[in-house]
């Protein structure tokens, strides 16, 4: 039970160590070391507004580890290392309340410290307040000082406790940002693992379908065949066909979402090249499709996948008896916004979401066989270029699908961050 109490101030310590390592703290080092890291604006601004409210000299952001007291913010004094044991702060942070001292030199924590006794240097007011993370972990401190006595009235104390609060939200927002880098990173390497994996499966499942479609059709030239055979290579040559375009979407699919490489792309000129790539369909449906006379800054490659996806998509749910009519349309401004209007069979409000996921398919009389992933590739070709996508109805029946494309931006780029009298601080 002793050996466990004695313990105990150890493990507080190591629990507060790694604290300190979760917000990367301390973010700077000494003068004169070749790692020194310039302090944040809004750290230096704070300690700068904690020496004009209290009126102090000079004022510091200290956070103590386990041997040292780092300053990674001052005003009024250079930043640097000094030992734990050196620290005016390492003896009150834990305190969890503010410290005002009038004399240094009157107060038996102080009395004997280097930076009171003249040593390093000769500090009389001080004042600090604990910086405490919202889980209770003790930091460091907000921390001002000056080698005059000076009182710090109620309403000056209740200025630098709210600028201390203030310092924990930059760290907070500096730990939060960090977070989401590093969940960016993961994201981007998971991203490039799945386009790596579908790589290497749909070249192992392309091979072996191929065989089969091509068997298949020359089975199905073979005068020899006929009756019941011939229609089981008909049903094989139509499942392996099918089974070769999902293997190409979920492999298109996985490949969206990388370097999205800006370039000027005439719209009209994509569209005309998306209705040849589809050209049976065009020509099976008398399908009319316009498109206005406009350019758009956009990854071309992922916005040709993107308008092939759209219009075959209003090809393929046309309604019954009805010549498909497809127009393509733009919105420039804050954000591109490509629009794709048909006159087909619509979305009801209720799937308009969820068709957007992948492998979500309507099952509706009449539909044609699909694999519930071309939508999903477009809202993924959409985030990719930092927009969304959304699908509402075209006024008189069809489908209306509006992509943001985010802004513009420039074609050609791939998107994918004097020293007071004290002469040191406590």
């Amino acid at each position: 039970m002793q050996d466990a109490l004695v313990d105990q101030p150890h493990l507080e310590e190591l629990s507060r160590q790694a604290v300190l390592r979760d917000y990367g703290l301390p973010s700077s080092a000494a003068e004169g070391t070749s790692d020194k890291v310039s302090p944040p604006p809004e750290l230096m601004n704070l300690v700068r507004l904690a020496v004009q409210i209290t009126g102090m000299a000079s004022g510091a952001i200290n956070i103590i580890t386990a041997d040292e007291q780092h300053t990674i913010a001052a005003h009024g004094v250079e930043p640097e290392v000094c030992s734990r044991e050196d620290s005016m702060c390492s003896k009150v942070f834990q305190s969890n309340q503010i410290t005002v001292v009038p004399d240094a030199a009157r107060d038996h924590r102080f009395v004997n410290n280097p930076f009171v006794n003249g040593v390093k240097s000769s500090i009389r007011s001080y004042a600090s307040v604990p910086l405490v993370s919202p889980a209770g972990a003790a930091l460091g401190s907000l921390c001002v000082f000056t080698t005059n006595r000076q009182e710090l009235d109620p309403e000056r104390r209740e200025g630098l406790e709210i600028l201390a609060a203030q310092v924990i939200e930059v760290l907070e927002l500096q730990l939060r940002t960090r977070q989401l880098a590093d969940a960016l990173a993961t994201v981007r390497r998971s991203n490039e693992d799945l386009a790596g994996f579908a790589a290497r499966v749909s070249h192992d499942l392309k091979n072996p379908l191929t065989a089969i479609l091509g068997y298949a059709e020359l089975g199905e030239q073979d005068d020899s065949v006929s009756g019941p055979a011939a229609g089981y290579l008909r049903i094989i040559r139509g499942s392996a066909g099918r089974m070769l375009e999902t293997v190409q979407e979920v492999l298109d699919f996985s490949r969206v979402g990388g370097s999205v490489t800006r370039e000027r792309v005439p719209l009209a000129a994509a569209v005309d090249a998306v209705r040849q790539d589809i050209l049976p369909l065009v020509q099976d449906s008398r399908a009319g499709i316009t498109a206005v006379d406009a350019e758009l800054v956009a990854d071309p490659t992922l916005l040709r996948a993107l308008l092939q996806n759209l219009i075959a998509n209003a090809i393929k749910y046309s309604r019954p008896g009805t010549a498909p009519r497809i127009a393509v349309l733009t919105e420039t401004g804050d954000t591109q916004v490509l629009t794709v209007v048909d006159n087909g069979k619509g979305i009801a409000a209720e799937d308009r979401t969820r068709v957007l996921e992948p492998l979500v398919r309507l099952s509706r009389e009449g539909d044609p066989p699909g694999t519930g992933i071309g939508l999903a590739t477009c809202a993924r070709i959409a985030s990719a270029h930092g927009g969304s996508i959304s699908i509402t109805d075209t006024p008189g029946g069809g489908t209306t699908v509006r992509v943001d494309l985010g802004p513009a931006g420039p074609p050609g780029t791939a998107e994918g961050s004097g020293r007071s009298s004290a002469g040191g601080r406590p």
